[in-house]
């Protein structure tokens, strides 16, 4: 049996095309030759535990890694200190098992263990449980590192705060105390930062022990070139003569190299892509236009991930109101991990910091969000209703008329909304436009914002459709000069998008405007088609 691209659980490179890792694994082994003590903490599905595994592999040479998984300790095992210890030692004894017989003193360390929890288990504590710990560090012939995935799972308890005030106190005594070479905790929130998950009833516990932790800067995301590595092998195995550096910058463009993103979009290529209709086969599917039609096909799924993004929402409804904001309104919010619920964005992997500005993650979260806020207002939409009734008419032998949509929104808009102030339209503009497109490509196509053009005045839309793409530029009305910056943008978008018409949607609050459409025919074979409202 072949390789595939994993979507569940770590990558085993046996088994699955991986992007290479080595570099990153050789900056956090440099971690661990300092003797660092650090957290691995990113966004869910973000290669976390594939990291972990395959540091082992790295360090086993050179040291005794001891790897646990917190998700098998159970909530009971956090009800008191001597529980834990014991459910604590004998993860660590299973995790070091063959490591014993190194030499008569680590046999022996590793005994008085045993024995421990064997004969009086009942009176061991963290302080026992350390003690012993220190002891095997002392007569291990190599130096130890423990590694521990999911830690996140047991940050609710204060047995937990109590385990980091132990590893923190050898830490801190290590120059005359045997103890761990290096600890890396992984998971999803930082444990820097346990207030956030402690207590619900708003006792919060305001100082993690874990502050002798080294800032962890490794990157973890995937740049384009991280995809080619992982598509090339593919490539070698199939021969499917795709331009695998085009690939994979396409790949990047929508995911920002979120691993899971990138993996599922290759896994939905190679299996539900190729041999659907238009995609015969692989080298029909590994292209520019399977490429969209695996993005469309992930955004109308059910995964966890977005399940994740969803019910995060629900739950911090200060996040929800933020990235709305964001969203429809074009606000521009300064990037502060000071704030809690940018810091809690981030470390959920929602948005990312550009140049100072909180932005959302990638294009794919972004639609999602959208399609979310939008699916909200669609019932007793008017809007909605009017580009739902004529779906038909928009659609001419599988190609959008982008001209049409423009030209029916000025006529539904003038219906509809004439007579609205101008602060309801600059807050629900773009709302609107994309309310009524929505159901004219709902199920064939998507739309995505650029960002690097979003602000309270102006938004540029890239629309796929079918494997054609359109660019629509959404602005308010400043002033001729202010129009005509905003056609030369659309051009550069055009040129971008190596598209030879572009469309301007302006919403006008001059008492004299002049309302309609205009074509606007460039010096080259390009055009505008220019409809202000």
């Amino acid at each position: 049996m072949g390789k595939e691209f994993n979507v569940t659980g770590d990558c085993k490179p046996k088994l699955h095309y991986m992007v290479d890792i080595s570099g990153r694994l050789e900056e956090i082994a440099h971690l661990v030759e300092r003797g660092e003590y650090f957290t691995i903490n990113r966004a869910r599905q973000y290669g976390k535990t594939t990291t972990l595994r395959a540091l082992k592999l790295v360090l086993d040479q050179r040291y005794l890694v001891v790897s646990l998984d917190f998700q098998k300790i159970g909530d009971t095992k956090f009800r008191n200190e001597n529980v834990f210890s014991i459910a604590f030692a004998r993860l660590f004894l299973r995790a070091i098992r063959g490591d014993e017989h190194e030499s008569v003193q680590m046999a022996e360390a590793v005994e008085a263990l045993s024995n421990a929890l064997n004969s009086h288990s009942d009176s061991l504590e963290l302080l026992e449980l350390f003690e012993y710990l220190s002891d095997i560090c002392l007569v291990s012939a190599r130096p130890v590192v423990l590694m521990i995935d999911e830690v996140d799972s047991a940050a609710n308890n204060q047995v937990f705060l109590d385990f980091l005030a132990q590893l923190r106190a050898y830490y801190i005594d290590r120059d005359v105390t045997p103890t761990f070479q290096s600890v890396i905790l992984a998971g999803v929130y930082d444990v820097k930062n346990l207030k956030r998950r402690l207590r619900a009833d708003g006792d919060h516990k305001m100082n993690s022990p874990w502050n002798i932790a080294a800032d962890f800067h490794v990157e973890m995301s995937f740049s384009a070139r991280d995809i080619s590595s992982m598509v090339r092998q593919y490539d070698e195995d199939y021969h499917t003569g795709m331009d695998v550096e085009k690939i994979s910058e396409y790949l990047y463009e929508y995911t920002s190299g979120y691993p899971f993103l990138v993996s599922r979009l290759c896994w939905i290529i190679d299996e539900r892509v190729v041999g659907s209709k238009g995609f015969p086969d692989k080298r029909a599917a590994w292209t520019r236009k399977g490429v969209l039609e695996a993005v469309k096909i992930l955004l109308s799924e059910k995964n966890t991930l977005f399940e994740t993004l969803i019910n995060k929402l629900t739950e911090y409804p200060d996040l929800r109101e933020m990235l709305h904001a964001i969203l429809f309104s074009g606000d521009r919010i300064s990037f502060s991990y000071d704030n809690y619920t940018i810091d809690l964005a981030a470390m959920l992997g929602f948005v990312r910091n550009e140049q100072g500005t909180m932005v959302v993650a990638n294009r794919l979260f972004e639609t999602r969000l959208y399609n979310y806020f939008l699916s909200e207002e669609e019932v007793g939409s008017r809007i909605f209703t009017a580009g739902a009734m004529g779906k038909n008419q928009f659609i001419q032998n599988g190609i959008l008329n982008m001209d049409l949509i423009l030209r029916k929104f000025m006529v539904c808009w003038e219906e509809l909304y004439c007579s609205a102030d101008e602060k309801f339209i600059e807050d629900n503009g773009r709302k609107f436009f994309l309310l009524f497109l929505k159901p004219i490509i709902n199920g064939a196509g998507n739309y995505y914002i650029e960002s690097r053009t979003r602000d309270n005045r102006r938004t540029d839309i890239i629309v796929d459709y079918h494997g054609m793409q359109y660019v629509v530029e959404i602005k308010i009305w400043r002033g001729n000069e202010y129009n005509r910056r905003g056609e030369k943008q659309l051009m550069e978008y055009m040129d971008a998008y190596h598209v030879q018409k572009g469309y301007l949607l302006s919403f006008n609050f001059n008492n004299r405007k002049v309302t309609g459409a205009n074509e606007i025919r460039l010096g080259d074979s390009r055009t505008i088609l220019e409809v202000v409202v």
